[in-house]
Order: structure tokens, then C-alpha cells, then sequence
């Protein structure tokens, strides 16, 4: 049985084009596993808030010696990393915003970057070591644009920052789906392409 954690950033409800193709990753993994279970972490409904000095201080401070507000302070981050440590799949769906990913999706990456928890550092190399093993990735983005080649591709900061992320905590990306264009082609036919674009890993 598969745990599937659909992670939903735009903050538009049914006109988002970006839920739409989220969606659709999601019932193509349910077509290979129909005993899964999904949980969905949508950012718009719980917006993580932005870190300040108080979580770093909370992140910081060993678990024992932690104090009433410093466990308020990551219980977002406990939370987000708890379901992230369970699931087998983790389906991140964004649209571009200004070239990159939406602020909310950015907090949240940070509530779950946590030194020995999702990554260590090992002394070898340049980048530390993700800790997340054994967990499949998808990635669907939208755009008013066609960034994933020609002359704006360079102007992409969304789909290699959420790849680059993800494998760097571990996660192995199986696939990432684009509905871009919109703006070009319109909305409907840019989803109709991201939609049979989609294909999952067994």
C-alpha cells in the first residue's frame, strides 16, 4: 500500500490550472495503486509562516532543552516532516510565479530542512546528504509561457529549484509534468497537454 503526500501551492481554488494537473498525477498513481492512501498539504489553507529568528533558534536548540514556545514554534515543521517521513510518494504541484515557485511553497521548504533529519552534513563534498530514502517524486508546474525550451528556458527557476530541492533531501524524482503556454495557447490547451504528458513509475 502506497502513501502518497499531494503538496498544493497556488493559492487559486478551482481555476488553478496547477491543482488540475496535480489532481491527475494523483489518479494516475491511484490507477498502479488502488490501495493507496493520500494526504493532501494544501498551502494556501495552512500557510506556513515565514522562518524568523525564533524557529532557527527552536531548530537549534537540542529537543530536551526546548521550551513551551520553542516547540510551538516548529510544531509546523514536526507536522509537514511527519507526513513527509511516511509517505512513498510525494506529488509537489506549483505554478511559476515571477519565474519561480510560490512564496508558500519556498516557507514550507524551509519548515522541512532540518540538519539530521532530512539531510546531514558529511564533510565530503560540496552539498550535504539527503536522508530521505526509498521515495519517489513528482512535479508538476504550470507557466504563461514555454520555459522548458527556446529562448525563455533560461528564465525557469521553478521546476530545477523544486528538482534540485527534492533531490537533494533524498527524494528521487520520477517524473515532471508541465501545462505551459497558457498564455500562448490558453489554459485548457496547455493542461490538455500537461494531462497526456503524465506518466508514473510502476
Amino acid at each position: 500500500m502506497k502513501k502518497i503526500l499531494h503538496i498544493i501551492s497556488s493559492p487559486r481554488s478551482d481555476a488553478s490550472v496547477s491543482r488540475k494537473l496535480g489532481n491527475a498525477i494523483i489518479e494516475k498513481i491511484k490507477e498502479k495503486h488502488a490501495d493507496c492512501i493520500v494526504t493532501v498539504r494544501d498551502l494556501a489553507l495552512n500557510p506556513p509562516p515565514h522562518l524568523n529568528e525564533s524557529h532557527i533558534d527552536s531548530f537549534f536548540t537540542p529537543a530536551e532543552n526546548r521550551t513551551a514556545e520553542q516547540l510551538d514554534n516548529i510544531r509546523y515543521s514536526d507536522e509537514a516532516i511527519s507526513e513527509l517521513l511516511d509517505a512513498d510518494i510525494l506529488v509537489v504541484e506549483t505554478p511559476m510565479y515571477n519565474f519561480s515557485v510560490t512564496s508558500t511553497l519556498k516557507a514550507y521548504f524551509d519548515h522541512i530542512t532540518r540538519v539530521g533529519i532530512t539531510f546531514k552534513y558529511t564533510g565530503k563534498g560540496l552539498l550535504p546528504a539527503g536522508l530521505l530514502k526509498n521515495k519517489q517524486g513528482y512535479i508538476a508546474t504550470t507557466a504563461g509561457g514555454i520555459y522548458s525550451e527556446g529562448d525563455l528556458k533560461n528564465y525557469d527557476f521553478t521546476e530545477p529549484y523544486v528538482r534540485s530541492f527534492l533531490s537533494l533531501i533524498g527524494i528521487d524524482i520520477a517524473g515532471v509534468f508541465r501545462a505551459e503556454g497558457q498564455a500562448i495557447i490558453g489554459p485548457d490547451a496547455a493542461l490538455e497537454n500537461g494531462l497526456g504528458s503524465i506518466a508514473i513509475a510502476v
